[in-house]
C-alpha cells in the first residue's frame, strides 16, 4: 500500500506540474493577446488615431451641395486622404470640374488639413502650384472647425473670388480692372489655354 501511495503521489506531483505549466502558457497567451488588442481594434485593423475618429464623425455629418463629390483614392479604410470634386454652377468657373486633395494630419482638429488644387486654375486665390488662399486653412483655423468648413470655403471661392487677398496677383488685378476681360481669360484657361506664358489645365 505504501508503494502504491508513493506512485499516486508522484502522479499527483506530475499532474500539478503539468497544470502549472499549462496555466503559465495560458497566461503568456493572454498577455500576448492583450498586447495585440492594444494595437488593434476588434476588426483586427490598427486602432484609429483620435484625429481619424474625429474626422470619421465629421465626414459622417457632411452634406455636400449639388455639383460636389467626395472620393477616397485609397479606399474608405484611409479616411485621412481624400479628394473633393467641385463643379460650379454659377459665376466665372461654371462648367468646369475642379478637384482638391486633402491630407488630414493625425493631430486634426488641432491642425488643419493640407489642401491642394489638382489643376492649374486661373483664379485670384489659387496659385499655379495648387496652393489655396483660404483663411480657414490659416489664421481662422481652430479645433472647433471641421473639414466641412474648408470644403464649403473652397466652393465659396468659385462663387465669390477675393481679389483683395490674392495668391495670383495677375488674376486679381485682371478681375479688379475688367470683369469682362477676366471672364474671357478664365474661359480660355479652362479650355487649356495659356495666359501670360502660363498654360492652364483643361477642366471642361
Amino acid at each position: 500500500a505504501s508503494q502504491k501511495q508513493k506512485k499516486t503521489f508522484v502522479r499527483m506531483i506530475k499532474l500539478v506540474a503539468a497544470k502549472k505549466k499549462q496555466a503559465e502558457e495560458a497566461g503568456k497567451r493572454a498577455k500576448a493577446a492583450k498586447a495585440s488588442s492594444e494595437r488593434e481594434d476588434d476588426s483586427g485593423t490598427p486602432k484609429k488615431s483620435p484625429g481619424e475618429i474625429r474626422l470619421a464623425k465629421d465626414l459622417a455629418e457632411l452634406k455636400l451641395e449639388k455639383g460636389m463629390a467626395i472620393k477616397f483614392p485609397n479606399g474608405k479604410s484611409d479616411l485621412m486622404n481624400f479628394r473633393i470634386e467641385i463643379k460650379p454652377s454659377e459665376n466665372y468657373w461654371r462648367g468646369g470640374t475642379f478637384t482638391f486633395t486633402f491630407k488630414v494630419p493625425d493631430s486634426y482638429p488641432h491642425e488643419p488639413p493640407k489642401v491642394l488644387c489638382d489643376q492649374k486654375v486661373y483664379h485670384p486665390n489659387l496659385d499655379t502650384q495648387g496652393n489655396i488662399c483660404l483663411n480657414v486653412l490659416r489664421e481662422d483655423w481652430s479645433p472647433v472647425q471641421t473639414v466641412t468648413s474648408v470644403i464649403f470655403g473652397l466652393l465659396f471661392l468659385f462663387i465669390d473670388p477675393n481679389a483683395s487677398d490674392p495668391l495670383n496677383s495677375e488674376a486679381a488685378k485682371d478681375l479688379m480692372q475688367s470683369t469682362a476681360n477676366f471672364k474671357a481669360n478664365v474661359r480660355k484657361a479652362m479650355m487649356g489655354g495659356s495666359i501670360n506664358g502660363v498654360r492652364f489645365t483643361k477642366v471642361m
